[in-house]
């Protein structure tokens, strides 16, 4: 799969990478919340940058605030 921006992190501890398919910044003139607060769509992956479902399953709340707050870091 082809990604925008892969970010190193990690989830659990594990050293991972994210692959970022699509990213959009908010914009506070939009017309809708989704165009208004920005998306992001992700997957982790592991340190070769193939998908790893078992990993993405150890996310907690708090990883995926962090991961999106890297994305938001990267693109801006």
């Amino acid at each position: 799969m082809k990604y925008t921006a892969q970010i190193e992190t990690t989830v659990a501890g594990i050293p991972c990478i994210v692959g970022v398919t699509e990213y959009q910044q908010g914009d506070s003139l939009a017309d809708s919340d989704h165009d208004f607060y920005g998306y992001s769509e992700w997957r982790v992956c592991d340190h070769k940058g193939r998908t790893a479902p078992w990993l993405e399953a150890k996310l907690t709340r708090a990883d995926q605030a962090r991961i999106e707050s890297e994305i938001n870091h990267h693109f801006n």
